[in-house]
C-alpha cells in the first residue's frame, strides 16, 4: 500500500502514470518507434521555444552564483538539441528488450518455462541542472514499456517544463497517453521527497546529480533505488606507458567536458617516470585552464601547484581543477584508487600487459579502462543511444544504463494439466 503521506497531487500523477505504463507495456516495438520518432521531431521543430526557456534558467543560474560545472550541464545550445534528438533516433534503431527470453528449459514432466524481459513499470528520476536527462530517460522509458514520473530540480524548471510539454504533445499525436511521461518539478522539493515515500506507485528511483543528492535519495528513499554513482575518477599512468599519448588521454579525459562524471579527477604517476612525464602532462592542462594541486613529490616536480589534501583526491570538481598523486608503483596506485575510489570509471596507460590484466582484476569500478580516456563510459559511446545513468552499485546493473537495466523479468509457465507430487 503506498503511503498516506503524498499529495492528492501527486497521487493524481502517479495513478495516471500506472495506468499509462500498462498501456506502455503491450505496445508493439513499431508503435513505441513511432513515438519516438515523433519526439525527435518536435525538439527538431522546436528549438527557439527550448532555448528561451533554458536562457531563464541560465541566466537564474549566473544570479545565484551556480557554479560553472553545473551551468554547462544545464545550457542548450542548437547543437546540443540537434544532437539530443538524434540521440532519441539512435533509441529507435536499438533492439527492443521486451519480450526477449533470457533462459529457458522444459521440466521432466512437460511443464515448459521462459524467463522474459518486461519493463518495471513506472520509473522516477531526480536529478538536477541536467534537462538533457529529461529527453535520455523519457526515451529510453517509452522504448523499455515504462511510464517515467521526473523531478528535474529547480535550476531547470523553466527548459524542463517546456521539454516535457513538446514530449506529451508527440505522444499524444502517435497515439500514446500523455502521463507516459510527467514532471513533479511544479511540487518542488516537497515532491520530491514525497516520491522518495510512494512505494507501491513507483516501481524504481533512479538519482543523477550530485553526490549529496545521490546519497540523499539512496538513504531516505522507501522505493527501490538504482545508484548512479558521483565520479571520482582516476587515471595511472606506469612506467611503460607512451608518454605523447598520456599527455593526450590525461587532457581529453579531464578538459573534453570537465561538468561530467566520468572527467578526470586524480592523475597518478609512478614515480619512476614522474620527472619525465609529470612537466609536459601538467603544462598542458594548466594551459587549458585547470587549477591543480599535488602531493609533496608532484610539486618538487611542478612547484607551481598547490598542496593536495585528502578531501582534494575525495572530491568529484565537475570543474577545471584536479589533483595529482606521486606513487612507487602499480600496488600504490592501486591502495590509492580504492581508498578513494566511487567506483565508477578507472583507467591504466601502460604497455605491460602483465600490469594492465592486473589493474582490470584489482580494481573495483564499474568501468575500468586501458589505454584510454575515461570520457568513453557513456551510454552513446557504449552504443546503447542514450542513457538512465551511469550505475556504481553492484545490484540488477552496473555501467551505462541503457534499455535492458530497464527492465526486470517474470517467468512464464506453460503446462498441459500437470500436478505436483
Amino acid at each position: 500500500m503506498a503511503s498516506s503521506s503524498l499529495s492528492a497531487a501527486l497521487v493524481t500523477k502517479l495513478e495516471a502514470a500506472q495506468i499509462a505504463s500498462r498501456a506502455l507495456a503491450t505496445l508493439t516495438t513499431a508503435q513505441k518507434n513511432h513515438a519516438l520518432a515523433a519526439i525527435a521531431e518536435v525538439i527538431d521543430a522546436n528549438h527557439s521555444a527550448i532555448l528561451a526557456a533554458n536562457a531563464l534558467d541560465i541566466e537564474a543560474g549566473e544570479s545565484s552564483g551556480m557554479a560553472e560545472g553545473l551551468l554547462d550541464r544545464l545550457r542548450f545550445t542548437p547543437e546540443r538539441l540537434t544532437s539530443l534528438a538524434n540521440a532519441v533516433r539512435d533509441v529507435i534503431s536499438l533492439p527492443d528488450p521486451v519480450g526477449v527470453v533470457v533462459r529457458g528449459n522444459d521440466m521432466p514432466n512437460g511443464i515448459h518455462l521462459s524467463q522474459v524481459r518486461v519493463p518495471f513499470g513506472v520509473v522516477g528520476a531526480i536529478y538536477e541542472a541536467r534537462p538533457n536527462v529529461t529527453v535520455d530517460i523519457a526515451a529510453l522509458c517509452i522504448k523499455s514499456g515504462n511510464a517515467s514520473v521526473l523531478r528535474g530540480g529547480s535550476a531547470a524548471e523553466n527548459t524542463n517544463t517546456v521539454t516535457v510539454s513538446l514530449i506529451q504533445k508527440a505522444l499524444v499525436s502517435a497515439g500514446l497517453p500523455a502521463e507516459a511521461v510527467q514532471s513533479i518539478d511544479e511540487l518542488g522539493r516537497e515532491g520530491a521527497t514525497q516520491l522518495m515515500a510512494a512505494r507501491g506507485y513507483v516501481d524504481v528511483l533512479i538519482p543523477r546529480g550530485s553526490a549529496n543528492l545521490i546519497n540523499a535519495v539512496v538513504l531516505e528513499s522507501k522505493v527501490p533505488v538504482i545508484e548512479t554513482g558521483a565520479g571520482v575518477v582516476h587515471l595511472f599512468i606506469d612506467e611503460s606507458a607512451d608518454l605523447s599519448q598520456a599527455v593526450e588521454i590525461a587532457h581529453n579525459s579531464k578538459v573534453q567536458r570537465p561538468s561530467v562524471c566520468n572527467a578526470l579527477e586524480t592523475l597518478i604517476v609512478v614515480d619512476s617516470i614522474a620527472e619525465e612525464a609529470l612537466p609536459p602532462i601538467l603544462t598542458r592542462l594548466v594551459d587549458a585552464g585547470v587549477t591543480l594541486k599535488g602531493d609533496a613529490r608532484a610539486r618538487e616536480i611542478f612547484p607551481t601547484i598547490g598542496l593536495a589534501t585528502d578531501e582534494d583526491y575525495a572530491t568529484e570538481h565537475m570543474a577545471l581543477e584536479m589533483s595529482v598523486k606521486v606513487v612507487s608503483d602499480l600496488d600504490e596506485a592501486i591502495a590509492h584508487i580504492r581508498r578513494f575510489s566511487t567506483k565508477h570509471t578507472e583507467s591504466i596507460l601502460t604497455n605491460n600487459v602483465t600490469h594492465a590484466d592486473k589493474f582490470l582484476a584489482e580494481v573495483d569500478a564499474a568501468v575500468v579502462m586501458v589505454n584510454a580516456s575515461t570520457r568513453f563510459t557513456d551510454g552513446g559511446e557504449f552504443g546503447f543511444g542514450a542513457e538512465v545513468g551511469i550505475s556504481t552499485q553492484k545490484l540488477h546493473a552496473r555501467g551505462p544504463m541503457g534499455l535492458p537495466e530497464l527492465t526486470s523479468t517474470k517467468w512464464l509457465v506453460r503446462g498441459s494439466g500437470q500436478i505436483r507430487h
